[in-house]
């Protein structure tokens, strides 16, 4: 049974495994601070060009995503989202668990388009009535997009432009980063989503770790207790080295990079198959997620033969579903995969 179902099947890359069993039995300070850790900040920071970053290590996106919206919040605040935001529609409302509204806008592709925010916010201001309204203290997106779908430099520019005219941070959800700075299509790097964005996550969980999320906050300014907020939550590792481990490994020698790069090449590989076949694309993603247009009947078929997302319906009679490639998908298996659409 071959799976495309998602970016997270394998475990973790075997030069990780290799520095677990190399490191198993040094005994380590807990909580985030031993060596490893504050290694694979520094590493990071570089990355990022901001020697003033600060860095905290967490396990899991949806994690990562509640913990800064609510420690970066006050009460009476809501996150503004795309309507297909991650935070949106997959995260079993875990930010509204957190006591914060999530404020959907329109989206295209996947994408905030930034007249859109800025009519809203503006709207929101000149409102008699908003302060019985809750108000927008953040703006959340992902790069990529749950559509595989990249901001472009100067869109990223343009909305963080906005957010810092209206005092509110702009927060971006890194959990693909890696595919989406590899991406050919992209003009955007590292550095740059640390220069527009006020904090955001490296995603290890999609990149080759085990588990794990580097939250970044470019200018130093991570809130205060924070550590003790995130304890709060209950998302306190005690053995914080798995973490620092793990990114110390991925940001050695480019290998978070390389990895990308691999999802974005097997994409590719399988885009180009698809297309050779006159398949249908829902939308032209640049990464990682593409998504196809399939017979509802023909998808029963390869249902039985391999693992997919289904997406959405397309009409009565064909649906949208996602192929998802990752840091260890292997060519062998997208010419398979080609075969069994042929």
């Amino acid at each position: 049974m071959l799976s495309f179902e998602c970016d997270y099947l394998e475990g973790c890359h075997e030069k990780i495994l290799q520095r677990f069993l190399e490191t198993n039995m040094q005994q380590l300070p807990g909580y985030g601070e031993d060596l490893y850790s504050e290694s694979a900040k520094a590493k990071i920071r570089a990355a990022c060009a901001r020697e003033q970053a600060e860095v905290f290590l967490l396990t899991g996106g949806t994690q990562t995503n509640a913990i800064i919206i609510d420690t970066m919040l006050r009460s009476c605040e809501g996150v503004i989202a795309a309507s297909t935001g991650h935070v949106s529609v997959h995260e079993a409302g875990a930010i509204e668990h957190t006591g914060h509204k999530v404020l959907q806008i329109g989206q295209k592709e996947g994408k905030i388009q930034a007249d859109e925010l800025e009519s809203y916010l503006e709207n929101f201001w000149q409102d008699p009535n908003r302060a019985h309204m809750v108000f927008p203290g953040m703006v959340y997106i992902s790069h990529p997009t749950e559509y595989g779908t990249l901001y472009s430099k100067k869109e990223l520019e343009r909305l963080s432009q906005i957010c810092r005219r209206y005092k509110i941070p702009l927060y971006l959800d890194g959990a693909r980063l890696a595919c989406g700075l590899m991406s050919r299509q992209t003009d955007v790097t590292l550095p740059d989503v640390a220069e527009y964005c006020d904090v955001f996550y490296i995603g290890g969980t999609k990149a080759g770790a085990l588990c794990g999320e580097a939250v970044v906050f470019p200018q130093g300014d991570m809130p205060p207790h924070f550590m003790t907020m995130v304890k709060q939550r209950g998302a306190l590792l005690a053995k914080g080295r798995l973490l620092g481990i793990q990114f110390d490994t991925l940001f050695t020698d480019n290998l978070y990079f390389e990895l990308g790069r691999h999802a974005i090449d097997m994409a590719q590989l399988l885009k180009d198959g698809l297309a050779r076949m006159g398949y249908s694309f829902y939308l032209d993603s640049p990464t990682n997620q593409q998504f196809v247009v399939l017979e509802n009947r023909q998808m029963k078929k390869l249902s039985e033969k391999v693992r997919f997302e289904v997406w959405e319906k397309a009409d009565e009679e064909h649906t949208v579903v996602r192929f998802a490639t990752s840091w260890a998908t292997r060519e062998e298996d997208i010419r398979r995969l080609l075969d069994c659409l042929r």
